[in-house]
């Protein structure tokens, strides 16, 4: 679950994480509110009104602007509450900004020279340890930086059953190139990033840029935090932060129906149960020409009222072309499979496109039987190979 970047500071800050301070507004008038109390809260002069939304790169879209007196504040609010913001990390579409975050400005001038930095918590998948990424190069453009120029991002594994030890923090500190007063903050930083990662079940935390301000301070400029969903029942303070405007509709009713749906951009809808042989039926649909138009996992209960779920979940994709339910009866019979999907289908009334079913396992037999003699217009299979094969012919036609 992702969460707003207002929201992920507020976790920074409950773990000692130096933050950049701000209020949220949903409206022009609140977002002058906000600035009058940030102001008394921190003696801020400028403001920055930033969107608030599920995506990188908002400033390279127009939705992080800095405003220098209070009508600038109203005005920059305006203008961005409301817009379609398209960054480099929305789709084309964009999404809709429905708050910004008021903030102090951190960048004052002052005897030393403001840093950007670049720091990240994540698990290494692949060691099963998890990982601070890290360099000098901070800002909106740390895509480039690790395309370009791979070696400025540095790495440091740590051992999730000991935690992080504190000459990794100093290594980390001294690495980005820090020293007196920042670097002992940069130390504290660190330390207290790792452990509300930890704390929280984090799946990523990323923090770009992390600034060095003009008197040595180091402080979370941003926050882009994504939370293991498997592990919200432990955190329902966090689940409360969910804003479901930021996802998919389609995803949204899905979940609320107990099924496992994600989007793609493909023709061919898929209804199948089980992740593995979700994954491997998106690859045969590829192998046959066509392109997945979603990964939907329908679990062990494929009765006729979670199947005419799923196919109404699957026809409100426009670019469906065609849907491939693809079964294996283990612990569901494949004949009661069957009965589920010809009952969905009466419900539902003719399907927009052709259906292939393939069914095997349990009672495979009886199944294809129970479709074949059922009147409707199914394609129906037995072997993978058969279904991706007439995957292809409906395409084609």
């Amino acid at each position: 679950m992702n969460i707003h970047e207002y929201q992920g500071k507020s976790i920074l800050k409950k773990f000692g994480v130096a933050i950049q301070e701000g209020i949220v507004a949903e409206t022009p008038e609140q977002a002058v509110e906000a600035a009058k109390e940030l102001q008394k809260q921190t003696g801020t002069g400028w403001w920055v009104v930033k969107a608030q939304i599920h995506a990188g790169g908002r400033g390279k879209g127009g939705g992080v602007k800095l405003a220098k007196n209070l009508d600038e504040v109203k005005q920059k609010a305006t203008d961005i509450i409301g817009m379609q913001l398209i960054t480099p990390q929305t789709s084309a579409e964009g999404k809709k900004v429905h708050s910004v975050l008021i903030a102090q400005d951190v960048y004052y001038p002052g005897e030393n020279k403001t840093e950007e930095f670049y720091i990240s918590v994540l698990l290494n998948r692949a060691s099963g340890k998890n990982i601070i990424m890290y360099s000098t190069e901070g800002g909106m453009d740390i895509e480039e930086v690790a395309h370009s120029t791979p070696e400025l991002i540095l790495k440091e594994e740590v051992d999730p059953k000991v935690g992080l030890m504190p000459f990794q923090a100093r290594k980390i500190a001294f690495n980005l190139g820090v020293s007196g007063d920042a670097f002992k903050n940069m130390v504290k930083f660190v330390t207290a990033l790792y452990k509300a990662y930890d704390s929280i079940d984090a799946s990523q935390f990323e923090i770009n840029p992390v600034l060095k301000t003009s008197d040595n301070k180091i402080i979370a400029v941003d926050a882009k935090v994504n939370i293991d969903d498997n592990a919200l029942y432990r955190h329902e303070d966090i689940l409360a932060m969910r804003d479901i405007r930021e996802e998919d509709p389609t995803e949204v009713e899905a979940a609320e129906a107990s099924l496992n749906y994600v989007k793609l951009d493909g023709n061919v809808g898929c209804m199948v149960n089980g992740a593995g042989l979700a994954m491997a039926t998106m690859d045969i649909i590829k192998l046959s020409g066509g392109e997945p138009a979603n990964f939907l996992d329908v679990g062990g209960t494929a009765n006729a009222e979670r199947v005419e779920k799923a196919f109404r979940i699957i026809l409100k994709d426009e670019n469906v072309k065609a849907i491939l339910v693809n079964i294996f009866g283990g612990i569901v019979r494949c004949d009661r499979v069957a009965q589920g999907i010809v009952d969905a289908y009466k419900n539902i009334g003719d399907l927009p496109v052709p259906l292939i079913v393939r069914l095997q396992g349990t009672n495979a037999d009886a199944a294809k039987k129970l479709i074949d003699e059922s009147g409707l217009k199914v394609h129906s299979a037995i072997l993978l190979q058969e279904a991706a094969d007439k995957v292809k012919q409906v395409l084609a036609n």
